[in-house]
């Protein structure tokens, strides 16, 4: 979990010299004098008395400083590439419900311009709330189709292949939550079935209304999730032992500043050859990026693996990359 804790040591370092501190915690940002926080701060930042680090770590008392002065880092194996330019995106929309338009909006601040959004749904009268509620999107074009979302022929018409990401939505605004969870599994199961016929993947996110229908569309990889309002749950749970992380998580679903993205390991350090996650950890400080983890490409399926995302890893335990793994950052973008 996210951790605050205060470190003595660390007064007069900066924030760079803090990624390096700890062994089994990562650090991800500062509060700064109890009053506000800072996810990423420019790596020169002063660390003050009054003032903690932000921190993943398995539990409270193991935000702990390893004591290191030297670390197991090969230079040699730090790669400065650019990132590859971001690309327009399809986005397809299923369902409808309230959240939609905030949904798009927000969506607007993260995809590259020229993208595209295509909400279907059998509540034509849904287009003129959307077109008013979304007049000012500047990276995607926003189209509507009134169709029938759980008839497959539907679907196949859609050219789901076309498509980088797929929502599907609860129509939560009209129906029961068990109606409207079974109209969100019907359409989730005829996705899964034409991506595996098609060999075309895509990230999908269905929205269920009852946790306990979570179990009848288990998860087949990491780009397939299920949101519901467990997640908010949980997130109150932690809010409510430490209200500060209100804050990390404000400034995390902010689309100012820095955010969580998966980039290309072979960006940060060579692919084929052992390396430490210190030197994945310098390699992304060098950039103003702090590295949290990474995602191993072929567990993608692999459950027991975590689909393959490791969080908050050993940094002196050598990890080798290959060409599809990804280094998982905050960045700015």
């Amino acid at each position: 979990e996210i951790y605050f804790s205060q470190q003595p040591a660390l007064v007069g370092k900066t924030f760079g010299e803090a990624l390096l501190a700890f062994e089994d915690s990562t650090v991800i940002g500062l509060a700064l004098g109890g009053s506000s926080v800072r996810l990423n701060p420019p790596m020169d930042t002063l660390i003050g008395s009054q003032d903690q680090v932000v921190a993943i770590s398995e539990d409270d008392d193991t935000v702990c400083l390893s004591g290191k002065t030297s670390w197991p880092i090969d230079q040699a194996a730090i790669r400065m590439g650019q990132s590859q330019p971001a690309k327009p995106e399809r986005t397809l929309i299923l369902g409808w419900n309230w959240r939609a338009p905030a949904i798009m909006r927000e969506l607007d601040n993260y995809v590259a311009p020229g993208s595209e959004v295509l909400v279907v749904t059998d509540r034509v009268e849904r287009q003129e709330e959307l077109t008013a509620c979304c007049p000012n999107l500047h990276n995607q074009v926003l189209r509507f189709q009134r169709s029938e979302t759980t008839n497959r022929q539907v679907l196949d018409d859609l050219q789901i292949e076309t498509y980088q990401h797929v929502i599907i939505l609860a129509y939560s605004d009209d129906l029961s939550p068990q109606k409207a969870d079974a109209r969100t599994l019907v359409t989730l199961l005829h996705l899964r079935e034409m991506s595996k016929k098609s060999g075309h993947t895509f990230s999908i996110v269905s929205e269920m209304m009852d946790v306990r229908n979570r179990n009848l569309a288990d998860v087949a990889h990491a780009d397939d999730y299920i949101v519901s309002e467990k997640l908010v749950s949980l997130m109150m749970a932690q809010i409510s032992e430490n209200k500060y992380l209100n804050l990390v998580f404000q400034d995390l679903f902010d689309p100012e500043g820095s955010e969580i993205y998966l980039k290309h390991a072979s960006e940060y350090v060579v692919t084929g050859q052992p390396v430490s996650f210190y030197t994945v950890v310098e390699a992304a400080r060098q950039r103003g990026e702090v590295a949290i983890g990474y995602r191993v490409a072929a567990d993608h399926e692999d459950a027991s693996r975590a689909y393959g995302v490791v969080v908050n890893p050993d940094k002196s335990a050598p990890v080798t990359f290959d060409a599809h793994d990804r280094v998982i950052v905050l960045a700015e973008s």
